[in-house]
């Protein structure tokens, strides 16, 4: 049973609100809000019928002996063994939650059994010994399961506890084949008590040992998911799940940071209280991201020192070599005559994002710095300082949040020369050609590639909407399954099991 679980489990563990209104009181540091709604449950819950079916068959139940004193016969001896459940058949399940934790109920089930059948008597009327065997169908119908799942918080992970869990049989039909099976059949019947309390038993204890795995692997995932080979995502869950009569709510922390190398990234933890929704209640699961995700993101990638690159071709060539600038900086082409040039542009500190109602946007903090190529060594010889303003639109990219850039404004100022006064007004032109041409396409490239959501693999994102309330984004999905090799629970674990969490 512990598969199908742990499809539900992981998908609320990484999927966030779908419902009207949800509210959340963090204790701890916490950037990521997630819910999953009745309707993701419910879908989620088919998905677990069908995975724990072909989990529990083929179930074997052990074999059952019976004897008795039957008048004018003698002593009867009877055994009923192979017992094997290789079909099952789901009538109807529901999902339910509560403040006692996850309910799941699976009714008018039917069981399809096989076993073989050993009859023997011996009477007083001849010392002989009389037997006779074959084997038997089974169809166990009536069938209700049911088990109830606490979850909480443990060092970061989830902690799965079963609070109850039954099985409980109301009808048995049993059908003898072989021998002198006509014979018998009433006799067989009287099995049908133990037969009952067997399967129910081998079902229940099916159910228990699955909580119990599924406990430890729960226990034993990473919490720190790879975003590339340096930055990882901060997977820590924080606070207590929080369950209520239509939805389940989970917190993370939601940060990405590098590995080798701590981020300097500083933020403040803001009120979590502000309701976060979805438009459309009817979506199965919503991902919500607060600003500081993407601030930790660029602050990662800045102290990786990622945000820096040398420009040597531009639209306009001739701007890379200093005659193209001898009536913009004269005593540059005075000292430095028809000399190649390169721009070195590295941001000076993180990228700020703002994340309001109406617009996602940043501000850019970058040192522009002028070189000439002087036979084999590079001479800096003057360096501006840029704040580019800009604002960003998000989309979906299958599992992907993207995004792309536009600039709104920039300002500039002198930070430092080695050939004089530069005449600011004059270069603006110039270096706003190579914002626009050479650096918004640069971050575009990167931010056109997104960053992955907290999808458990197997699961797309389907029919899914963007909305910006306060300082997050929210996707607001529907979802498909499509189980493959690559895409099952246990290649997923495998994948995981190679990242553990930074000690």
């Amino acid at each position: 049973m512990a598969p199908p679980i742990m499809l539900l489990l992981l998908l609320a563990s990484f999927l966030i609100p779908t419902q009207t209104q949800f509210q959340v009181e963090a204790k701890d540091q916490a950037f990521t809000s997630i819910v999953i709604s009745q309707k993701g449950l419910d879908f989620l819950k088919e998905l677990l019928v069908t995975e724990a079916v072909s989990s529990i068959i083929p179930l074997q139940v052990p074999q059952i002996k019976k004897s008795m004193r039957v008048p004018f016969l003698g002593s009867v001896y009877m055994v009923v063994s192979n017992i094997t459940i290789y079909g099952i058949d789901v009538g109807s399940s529901y999902i339910k939650l509560g403040d006692d934790g996850i309910a799941i109920i699976a009714s008018e089930t039917t069981c399809n059994l096989s076993m073989n059948w050993y009859y023997s008597y011996s009477t007083w009327v001849a010392p002989v010994e009389v037997s006779d065997e074959g084997s038997a169908s089974v169809k166990v119908e009536g069938v209700e399961v049911g088990l109830t799942l606490g979850l909480g918080i443990q060092e970061g992970t989830l902690k799965l506890s079963l609070k109850d869990c039954g099985c409980h049989v109301k009808e048995i039909s049993i059908k003898l084949d072989g021998g002198a099976s006509w014979f018998y059949q009433g006799m067989i019947n009287a099995f049908e008590e133990q037969i009952g309390s067997a399967v129910e038993n081998s079902i229940t204890k099916k159910l228990k040992d699955g909580i119990v795995k599924l406990d430890s692997v729960l226990q034993a995932l990473p919490k720190e998911i790879p975003l590339d080979d340096d930055t990882y995502l901060n997977a820590t869950f924080v606070n207590d799940p929080v369950l209520s009569n239509s939805s389940i709510g989970f917190e993370i922390n939601g940060l990405f940071t590098a590995r080798r190398k701590p981020s300097v990234f500083e933020y403040h933890n803001k009120d979590s209280k502000a309701l976060v929704a979805c438009s459309d209640p009817s979506k199965m699961l919503g991902i919500a991201l607060d600003e500081a995700v993407f601030n930790s993101v660029a602050a990662t990638y800045f102290d990786a020192e990622f945000m820096q690159w040398t420009v040597d071709k531009i639209p306009d060539q001739s701007f890379l070599n200093t005659a193209g600038w001898r009536f913009i900086i004269p005593q540059l082409y005075k000292k430095y005559p028809n000399h190649d040039m390169n721009l070195n542009i590295s941001l000076s500190s993180p990228p700020v994002i703002k994340i309001s109602e109406h617009n996602i946007g940043a501000i850019i903090y970058a040192d522009l710095i002028i070189d000439v190529l002087d036979e084999n060594s590079v001479i800096p010889v003057a360096c501006i300082s840029l704040v580019i303003r800009a604002s960003s639109s998000v989309k979906l990219s299958g599992n992907n949040l993207a995004g792309s850039m536009k600039v709104d404004d920039f300002s500039m100022s002198l930070k430092w020369s080695n050939i004089g006064n530069l005449r600011m007004y004059l270069i603006q032109p110039v270096v706003w050609t190579v914002i626009q041409t050479v650096f918004v396409p640069y971050v575009n490239s990167h931010l056109g590639k997104g960053i992955p959501l907290p999808i458990v693999h197997g699961f797309t994102i389907q029919n899914g909407e963007l909305l910006c309330s306060g300082s997050k984004i929210m996707v607001c999905s529907d979802v498909t399954y499509e189980p493959s090799d690559s895409h099952n629970l246990n290649a997923f674990l495998q994948s995981l099991s190679k990242y553990t969490h930074a000690t």
